[in-house]
């Protein structure tokens, strides 16, 4: 019955944007005040995954609570299909290829962000904001660029990915083979320092609450003053680790535990902003690095109908769940079907705290008329999909998208891995293809013979932005790229 009662409630806020519509703002600014803001932002999550996207046979109701009281984008992307590249592109606003960051960094990379490359936390912390952050950085591992010297006062987490340590797949030692990248001990950080070393799928199961708790206790610490936390999740990427109090609660499987408990964590976020006297003034926004790693079968998620998952250009790899609740400025159970990106959380942050914008060029936009809903709102209709190391292998314009001909990994050839272990990762070949995303979301039916006329159109974007970005699909070297960091 509360199953019933869930679906029919979820029909009716979604038709609420139908019927509702915000007053047309004179003064943006005056409306919106000096709010707390929290990311919350998860790794590997896809599209299909929390509850209120689909996500079953698990439930999700602290998420689909964040939905029912704010807004629930349907065409939000992230900044790349993978954990470094894309975690730039959200705390920088630009195209990580433009920084000089792609893929997702080793612990033997020489590369990192730059120094130089102002954050959301340094842009916050010049209007006064306290910034904390929890969880998975994957930015530069070494100590001049971990968060502490990119705007974060506070950091409690692991500097790259929870699969990147001397562990196989069962959760044993890995032996040689498995360990080709000669990685070591998974350090756990305090400000610049190790702390303990994650060594066990049981040390790994503590990270949710333990960051959970983190996130909590600057809450509180801080709510005499505005502040900002990144809350940046370790799940539900491989491997996965759920702790005692959820192991085999969600009858779902270990995913189904795994999300239960980032749900969880939502919840006490929220109950921390409740208790505070909090809840009214904070923006929170609820979003993923990528979408799903596919070729682990039962240890990951779902793509939500969308081609293919993390590590590609379709939408499965790109389009992922986003959610902003903020009371008395978003209306409830709302909405937004408008084209959104990852790059667009910084400049739209910047506005809301009446911060100073970057210095140098970035490629978000304000999307704060959008979460206001106001009248004829459409910040953005362009964006590009970059992948590998600077390949630019599709452009979207409105619902149009122009795929360019590259290699790809695809999750379609073969069967997917199961209980922690990968499947076969291969490869297929694309050619030019034009797809609808407003008929054909899951990008089947290739419609440039019938529109030269939108092939023509796209790829006079895609030119501009090989210009200045590059393109090593077509040699182009681009004129605006920034250099990363180098790592001594």
């Amino acid at each position: 019955m509360m199953k019933a009662f869930s679906a029919y409630y979820y029909l009716l806020v979604g038709l609420l944007p139908l019927v509702i519509k915000n007053p047309s703002v004179s003064n943006v600014q005056e409306q919106v005040g000096t709010p707390n803001i929290i990311i919350i932002f998860m790794d590997d999550m896809g599209y299909g995954d929390p509850e209120c996207y689909g996500g079953f046979p698990y439930q999700t109701p602290q998420i689909n609570a964040l939905a029912a009281e704010g807004m629930r984008f349907t065409s939000y992307y992230s900044a790349q299909a993978v954990c470094s590249a894309s975690r730039a592109g959200l705390l920088t606003g630009c195209y990580p290829n433009r920084i000089g960051l792609h893929g997702a960094l080793f612990p033997s990379s020489v590369i990192a962000l730059n120094n130089d490359e102002e954050t959301i936390a340094e842009l916050l912390k010049q209007k006064g904001y306290a910034t904390g952050m929890a969880g998975k950085w994957h930015l530069g591992q070494k100590e001049p660029f971990l968060p502490l010297q990119n705007g974060f006062d506070e950091y409690f987490g692991l500097p790259y990915s929870n699969d990147m340590w001397p562990v196989d797949f069962d959760g044993k030692p890995a032996n040689e083979q498995h360990n080709k990248f000669q990685l070591p001990a998974l350090p756990l950080i305090e400000g610049n320092k190790k702390i303990k070393e994650i060594k066990t799928l049981e040390d790994q199961a503590q990270l949710t609450s333990l960051y959970t708790q983190r996130a909590v206790d600057f809450i509180k610490k801080n709510k005499a003053k505005p502040f900002f936390f990144y809350l940046a999740h370790s799940m539900p990427h491989v491997p996965i680790a759920a702790s005692e109090k959820f192991k085999g609660k969600s009858k779902a499987g270990l995913f189904g535990d795994v999300m239960e408990e980032i749900d969880w964590s939502v919840g006490e976020v929220m109950k921390a902003l409740n208790e505070n006297n909090l809840s009214n003034n904070t923006l929170v926004i609820f979003t993923s690095d990528n979408g799903p790693w596919l070729n682990y079968g039962n240890h990951a998620g779902s793509s939500g109908g969308f081609r293919e998952g993390k590590g590609t250009a379709w939408e499965g790899g790109m389009r992922v769940p986003c959610i902003m609740r903020w009371k008395n400025k978003i209306i409830p159970g709302s909405i937004c079907n408008s084209l959104v990106t990852a790059l667009d959380i910084l400049p739209t942050l910047v506005s809301v705290s009446q911060g100073n914008k970057p210095v140098k060029k970035i490629d978000g936009i304000n999307i704060l008329p959008l979460l206001l809903q106001q009248s004829g709102a459409n910040p953005r209709d362009e964006f590009v999909y970059y992948y590998d190391t600077n390949n630019l292998k599709a452009v979207r314009k409105r619902n149009w998208k122009l795929v360019f001909p590259h290699i790809t990994n695809t999750y379609k050839k073969t069967l997917p891995g199961k209980d922690g272990w990968p499947g076969k990762l291969v490869t297929d070949t694309v050619k030019l293809a034009l797809y609808d995303l407003a008929k054909d979301p899951g990008e089947t039916l290739d419609r440039k013979e019938m529109n030269p006329e939108v092939v023509a159109e796209l790829t006079a974007i895609a030119d501009k932005y090989r210009d200045e970005l590059g393109d090593d699909l077509t040699q182009k070297k681009g004129t605006a790229v920034r250099p990363a960091a180098k790592v001594q």
